[in-house]
Protein backbone atom coordinates (compact mmCIF):
# COMPACT_ATOMS: atom_id res chain seq x y z
CA UNK A 1 0.00 0.00 0.00
CA UNK A 2 1.45 3.70 -0.74
CA UNK A 3 2.27 6.11 1.83
CA UNK A 4 -0.12 8.45 3.47
CA UNK A 5 -0.56 11.60 1.56
CA UNK A 6 0.31 10.11 -1.82
CA UNK A 7 -2.92 10.08 -3.36
CA UNK A 8 -2.97 6.51 -4.31
CA UNK A 9 -6.75 5.74 -6.54
CA UNK A 10 -7.21 2.44 -4.54
CA UNK A 11 -8.36 3.98 -1.43
CA UNK A 12 -11.74 4.24 -1.52
CA UNK A 13 -11.64 8.16 0.80
CA UNK A 14 -9.70 10.53 -1.39
CA UNK A 15 -9.59 14.55 -0.73
CA UNK A 16 -12.22 15.61 -3.27
CA UNK A 17 -12.47 19.16 -4.67
CA UNK A 18 -16.06 18.84 -4.59
CA UNK A 19 -16.33 17.14 -0.96
CA UNK A 20 -18.37 14.43 -2.10
CA UNK A 21 -19.41 11.49 0.38
CA UNK A 22 -16.95 8.15 -1.14
CA UNK A 23 -18.33 5.47 0.00
CA UNK A 24 -20.12 6.44 2.88
CA UNK A 25 -16.95 6.87 4.84
CA UNK A 26 -17.99 10.26 6.25
CA UNK A 27 -21.82 11.15 7.76
CA UNK A 28 -24.17 10.58 5.67
CA UNK A 29 -27.92 11.08 6.69
CA UNK A 30 -31.33 10.64 5.23
CA UNK A 31 -34.39 11.53 5.90
CA UNK A 32 -36.90 8.71 6.25
CA UNK A 33 -40.03 10.09 7.17
CA UNK A 34 -41.61 10.18 3.97
CA UNK A 35 -40.83 6.78 3.18
CA UNK A 36 -42.45 5.38 7.06
CA UNK A 37 -45.57 6.71 6.48
CA UNK A 38 -45.54 4.61 3.01
CA UNK A 39 -43.96 1.74 4.52
CA UNK A 40 -46.52 1.76 7.70
CA UNK A 41 -49.46 2.78 5.17
CA UNK A 42 -48.66 -0.58 3.26
CA UNK A 43 -48.74 -2.47 6.32
CA UNK A 44 -51.73 -1.38 8.20
CA UNK A 45 -54.44 -0.67 5.98
CA UNK A 46 -56.95 -3.05 4.58
CA UNK A 47 -55.92 -5.46 7.31
CA UNK A 48 -59.05 -8.18 8.53
CA UNK A 49 -58.78 -8.63 12.10
CA UNK A 50 -61.80 -11.05 12.45
CA UNK A 51 -64.08 -12.29 9.23
CA UNK A 52 -67.55 -13.59 11.58
CA UNK A 53 -65.57 -15.24 14.67
CA UNK A 54 -68.14 -15.17 17.18
CA UNK A 55 -70.57 -12.80 14.74
CA UNK A 56 -68.32 -10.10 14.89
CA UNK A 57 -66.29 -8.23 11.80
CA UNK A 58 -63.16 -6.05 12.52
CA UNK A 59 -60.87 -4.81 9.94
CA UNK A 60 -57.96 -1.80 9.88
CA UNK A 61 -58.88 0.67 7.47
CA UNK A 62 -56.16 2.95 7.06
CA UNK A 63 -53.17 4.79 8.03
CA UNK A 64 -54.36 7.89 9.53
CA UNK A 65 -51.46 10.46 10.76
CA UNK A 66 -47.61 9.60 11.36
CA UNK A 67 -46.66 12.70 12.77
CA UNK A 68 -42.65 13.04 14.35
CA UNK A 69 -38.67 12.29 12.61
CA UNK A 70 -37.29 9.49 11.16
CA UNK A 71 -33.79 9.37 9.75
CA UNK A 72 -31.18 7.05 8.82
CA UNK A 73 -27.46 7.48 9.66
CA UNK A 74 -24.79 6.26 8.04
CA UNK A 75 -20.87 6.02 9.34
CA UNK A 76 -17.80 3.97 7.78
CA UNK A 77 -20.80 1.68 6.82
CA UNK A 78 -22.31 1.35 10.05
CA UNK A 79 -26.48 1.84 9.80
CA UNK A 80 -27.60 3.67 12.54
CA UNK A 81 -31.68 4.44 12.67
CA UNK A 82 -33.25 7.08 14.46
CA UNK A 83 -37.20 7.72 14.83
CA UNK A 84 -39.97 9.02 17.16
CA UNK A 85 -43.30 8.24 15.77
CA UNK A 86 -46.97 9.14 16.54
CA UNK A 87 -49.42 6.49 14.74
CA UNK A 88 -53.00 6.62 14.30
CA UNK A 89 -55.05 4.09 12.81
CA UNK A 90 -58.99 3.81 11.70
CA UNK A 91 -60.80 0.83 11.96
CA UNK A 92 -64.06 -0.69 11.86
CA UNK A 93 -66.06 -3.33 13.50
CA UNK A 94 -69.53 -4.56 13.07
CA UNK A 95 -71.80 -7.45 15.10
CA UNK A 96 -73.69 -9.93 14.36
CA UNK A 97 -77.13 -11.86 15.52
CA UNK A 98 -76.93 -15.65 14.80
CA UNK A 99 -79.32 -15.00 12.05
CA UNK A 100 -76.76 -12.47 10.34
CA UNK A 101 -78.84 -9.34 11.15
CA UNK A 102 -76.62 -6.37 12.26
CA UNK A 103 -77.13 -5.50 15.35
CA UNK A 104 -74.47 -2.78 15.61
CA UNK A 105 -71.53 -1.53 13.52
CA UNK A 106 -69.13 1.09 15.01
CA UNK A 107 -65.89 3.22 13.80
CA UNK A 108 -62.99 3.71 16.24
CA UNK A 109 -59.22 4.35 16.20
CA UNK A 110 -56.16 3.17 17.09
CA UNK A 111 -53.48 5.11 18.78
CA UNK A 112 -49.76 4.65 18.80
CA UNK A 113 -48.56 7.39 20.60
CA UNK A 114 -44.86 6.25 20.75
CA UNK A 115 -42.55 4.48 17.96
CA UNK A 116 -38.85 4.74 19.46
CA UNK A 117 -35.73 3.53 18.11
CA UNK A 118 -34.80 3.91 22.07
CA UNK A 119 -37.52 1.13 22.64
CA UNK A 120 -36.47 -0.76 19.35
CA UNK A 121 -36.57 -3.86 20.92
CA UNK A 122 -39.89 -3.51 23.00
CA UNK A 123 -43.64 -3.45 21.57
CA UNK A 124 -45.08 -0.05 21.80
CA UNK A 125 -48.02 1.33 23.99
CA UNK A 126 -51.14 0.85 21.49
CA UNK A 127 -54.56 2.35 22.62
CA UNK A 128 -57.99 1.27 21.64
CA UNK A 129 -60.43 3.83 21.14
CA UNK A 130 -64.17 2.93 19.84
CA UNK A 131 -67.40 5.54 19.08
CA UNK A 132 -69.94 3.74 20.58
CA UNK A 133 -69.22 2.77 24.69
CA UNK A 134 -72.09 0.58 24.66
CA UNK A 135 -72.74 -2.78 25.86
CA UNK A 136 -72.34 -4.25 22.27
CA UNK A 137 -69.73 -1.35 21.37
CA UNK A 138 -66.88 -2.51 24.35
CA UNK A 139 -67.53 -6.14 22.93
CA UNK A 140 -66.24 -4.88 19.65
CA UNK A 141 -63.23 -3.07 21.34
CA UNK A 142 -62.19 -5.64 23.45
CA UNK A 143 -62.31 -7.98 20.27
CA UNK A 144 -60.21 -5.91 18.45
CA UNK A 145 -57.47 -5.11 21.47
CA UNK A 146 -58.10 -9.34 22.11
CA UNK A 147 -57.35 -10.04 18.08
CA UNK A 148 -55.84 -6.55 16.45
CA UNK A 149 -53.68 -5.38 18.78
CA UNK A 150 -51.12 -8.78 18.04
CA UNK A 151 -51.58 -7.96 14.50
CA UNK A 152 -50.51 -4.31 15.38
CA UNK A 153 -47.28 -4.99 16.76
CA UNK A 154 -46.60 -7.76 14.37
CA UNK A 155 -46.47 -4.92 11.60
CA UNK A 156 -44.54 -2.55 13.92
CA UNK A 157 -41.85 -4.96 13.99
CA UNK A 158 -41.54 -5.08 10.30
CA UNK A 159 -40.94 -1.81 10.52
CA UNK A 160 -38.22 -2.00 13.02
CA UNK A 161 -36.53 -4.05 11.18
CA UNK A 162 -36.41 -2.24 8.32
CA UNK A 163 -35.03 0.65 9.96
CA UNK A 164 -32.50 -1.23 11.43
CA UNK A 165 -31.51 -2.57 8.01
CA UNK A 166 -30.99 0.87 6.20
CA UNK A 167 -34.79 2.14 5.31
CA UNK A 168 -34.59 3.64 2.03
CA UNK A 169 -30.44 3.95 1.87
CA UNK A 170 -30.30 0.32 1.94
CA UNK A 171 -29.75 -0.25 -1.36
CA UNK A 172 -27.30 2.85 -1.48
CA UNK A 173 -25.20 1.29 1.08
CA UNK A 174 -21.76 -0.15 0.01
CA UNK A 175 -20.86 -4.00 0.86
CA UNK A 176 -17.35 -3.25 1.67
CA UNK A 177 -15.93 -0.45 3.17
CA UNK A 178 -12.09 0.39 3.02
CA UNK A 179 -10.31 3.23 4.17
CA UNK A 180 -6.09 4.30 4.85
CA UNK A 181 -5.11 4.36 8.90
CA UNK A 182 -4.64 7.69 10.47
CA UNK A 183 -1.53 8.35 11.30
CA UNK A 184 -0.63 7.85 14.90
CA UNK A 185 0.33 10.89 17.12
CA UNK A 186 1.80 8.54 20.29
CA UNK A 187 -0.88 10.40 22.42
CA UNK A 188 -3.66 8.66 24.52
CA UNK A 189 -6.24 10.69 25.90
CA UNK A 190 -8.90 10.50 28.72
CA UNK A 191 -12.77 11.90 29.41
CA UNK A 192 -10.96 15.01 29.80
CA UNK A 193 -8.91 15.87 26.71
CA UNK A 194 -11.58 16.23 23.94
CA UNK A 195 -14.44 14.18 21.77
CA UNK A 196 -12.24 14.51 18.87
CA UNK A 197 -9.71 12.03 18.18
CA UNK A 198 -6.52 11.72 15.93
CA UNK A 199 -4.89 15.11 14.25
CA UNK A 200 -1.92 16.95 15.79
CA UNK A 201 -1.81 17.29 19.39
CA UNK A 202 -0.19 19.90 22.20
CA UNK A 203 -0.18 19.85 25.92
CA UNK A 204 0.18 23.14 27.43
CA UNK A 205 0.77 22.46 30.88
CA UNK A 206 1.78 26.19 31.77
CA UNK A 207 -1.67 27.98 31.26
CA UNK A 208 -2.82 28.18 34.92
CA UNK A 209 -1.65 26.67 37.84
CA UNK A 210 -3.48 23.85 38.61
CA UNK A 211 -4.57 23.47 34.97
CA UNK A 212 -3.71 22.72 31.66
CA UNK A 213 -4.43 23.25 27.94
CA UNK A 214 -4.89 21.22 24.91
CA UNK A 215 -4.83 21.91 20.95
CA UNK A 216 -5.55 20.04 18.35
CA UNK A 217 -5.73 20.38 14.60
CA UNK A 218 -7.52 17.93 12.37
CA UNK A 219 -8.43 17.33 8.69
CA UNK A 220 -11.18 16.61 7.46
CA UNK A 221 -12.62 15.50 3.69
CA UNK A 222 -16.10 17.99 3.42
CA UNK A 223 -17.48 20.83 3.68
CA UNK A 224 -17.05 23.43 6.82
CA UNK A 225 -20.64 23.47 6.90
CA UNK A 226 -21.67 20.05 6.86
CA UNK A 227 -18.82 19.54 10.30
CA UNK A 228 -20.28 22.54 12.08
CA UNK A 229 -23.74 20.86 11.63
CA UNK A 230 -22.67 17.25 12.46
CA UNK A 231 -21.04 19.11 16.29
CA UNK A 232 -24.39 21.15 16.53
CA UNK A 233 -26.91 18.40 15.49
CA UNK A 234 -28.04 16.19 18.61
CA UNK A 235 -29.46 13.60 17.09
CA UNK A 236 -26.31 13.10 15.00
CA UNK A 237 -24.38 13.22 18.52
CA UNK A 238 -27.03 10.45 19.65
CA UNK A 239 -26.06 8.21 16.60
CA UNK A 240 -22.74 8.53 16.74
CA UNK A 241 -22.08 7.95 20.06
CA UNK A 242 -24.92 5.80 20.95
CA UNK A 243 -25.65 8.26 24.68
CA UNK A 244 -28.18 10.56 24.95
CA UNK A 245 -27.64 14.02 23.72
CA UNK A 246 -29.09 17.92 24.50
CA UNK A 247 -27.92 20.66 22.33
CA UNK A 248 -29.25 23.69 21.56
CA UNK A 249 -28.09 25.57 18.68
CA UNK A 250 -28.38 29.33 20.25
CA UNK A 251 -25.75 31.56 21.74
CA UNK A 252 -26.40 31.15 25.67
CA UNK A 253 -28.11 27.66 25.21
CA UNK A 254 -27.42 24.68 27.11
CA UNK A 255 -26.03 21.30 26.02
CA UNK A 256 -25.85 17.45 27.69
CA UNK A 257 -24.10 15.19 25.65
CA UNK A 258 -22.57 11.12 26.30
CA UNK A 259 -25.45 10.74 28.85
CA UNK A 260 -24.51 13.68 30.82
CA UNK A 261 -21.40 13.24 31.12
CA UNK A 262 -20.85 16.82 29.87
CA UNK A 263 -22.75 19.55 29.86
CA UNK A 264 -22.30 22.87 28.92
CA UNK A 265 -23.26 25.79 27.47
CA UNK A 266 -22.91 28.16 24.16
CA UNK A 267 -20.65 31.25 24.39
CA UNK A 268 -19.89 31.87 20.80
CA UNK A 269 -21.67 30.07 17.28
CA UNK A 270 -20.67 30.87 13.89
CA UNK A 271 -22.21 28.86 11.30
CA UNK A 272 -19.40 26.97 9.64
CA UNK A 273 -16.69 28.53 11.17
CA UNK A 274 -16.27 28.85 14.63
CA UNK A 275 -18.30 27.25 17.92
CA UNK A 276 -17.18 28.20 21.12
CA UNK A 277 -18.72 26.57 24.98
CA UNK A 278 -17.98 26.13 28.15
CA UNK A 279 -17.71 22.46 29.11
CA UNK A 280 -17.90 20.66 32.42
CA UNK A 281 -17.55 16.90 32.92
CA UNK A 282 -19.47 15.30 35.87
CA UNK A 283 -16.39 13.74 37.25
CA UNK A 284 -14.56 17.39 37.60
CA UNK A 285 -14.81 19.41 41.15
CA UNK A 286 -17.50 21.33 41.88
CA UNK A 287 -17.41 24.80 40.64
CA UNK A 288 -14.75 23.92 37.86
CA UNK A 289 -15.46 24.92 34.12
CA UNK A 290 -13.52 24.72 30.79
CA UNK A 291 -13.68 26.34 27.37
CA UNK A 292 -13.34 25.07 23.72
CA UNK A 293 -12.97 26.98 21.12
CA UNK A 294 -13.22 24.96 17.26
CA UNK A 295 -12.66 27.05 14.85
CA UNK A 296 -13.34 25.51 11.29
CA UNK A 297 -11.40 26.51 8.22
CA UNK A 298 -12.04 25.58 4.75
CA UNK A 299 -9.10 26.58 2.72
CA UNK A 300 -10.53 24.78 -0.68
CA UNK A 301 -14.18 23.27 -1.23
CA UNK A 302 -14.32 20.03 -0.10
CA UNK A 303 -11.12 20.30 2.34
CA UNK A 304 -11.66 21.24 6.41
CA UNK A 305 -9.17 22.05 8.92
CA UNK A 306 -10.49 21.99 12.64
CA UNK A 307 -8.39 23.48 15.35
CA UNK A 308 -9.59 22.88 19.01
CA UNK A 309 -8.47 24.23 22.16
CA UNK A 310 -9.61 23.17 25.18
CA UNK A 311 -8.35 25.50 28.14
CA UNK A 312 -8.79 25.01 32.10
CA UNK A 313 -9.08 21.47 32.28
CA UNK A 314 -7.73 20.17 36.04
CA UNK A 315 -4.68 19.08 35.86
CA UNK A 316 -5.74 15.67 37.82
CA UNK A 317 -7.91 14.68 34.45
CA UNK A 318 -4.17 13.41 33.33
CA UNK A 319 -3.13 12.89 29.39
CA UNK A 320 -1.16 9.22 29.37
CA UNK A 321 2.44 10.05 26.91
CA UNK A 322 3.17 6.92 24.85
CA UNK A 323 6.37 7.05 23.00
CA UNK A 324 5.94 6.71 19.59
CA UNK A 325 8.03 3.94 17.73
CA UNK A 326 10.30 4.99 14.78
CA UNK A 327 9.46 2.20 11.91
Amino acid sequence: MAKYGEGDKRWIVEERPDGANVHNWHWAETDCLEWSRNLLSKLLSNLVILDGESNLFLKIKKLEKVDGEAYVNVRKGKIIPGYELNVSLSWEGEAKDSDGKSLLKVDGSVEIPYISDENADEDPEIKVIVKDDGPVGKVLKEAMVAKGKPVIEEKVRIYVQSMAEGGPAKDELETKKVAPKRQSTGVKEDAGSTALAGGEKEVKKESKKGFKTISLTEKFSCRARDMYEILMDENRWKGFTQSNAKISKEVGGEFSIFDGSVTGTNVDLQDGKLIVQKWRFGSWPDGIVSTVRLTLDEPEPGFTVVKLLHTDIPEEDRLVFIKKKKE
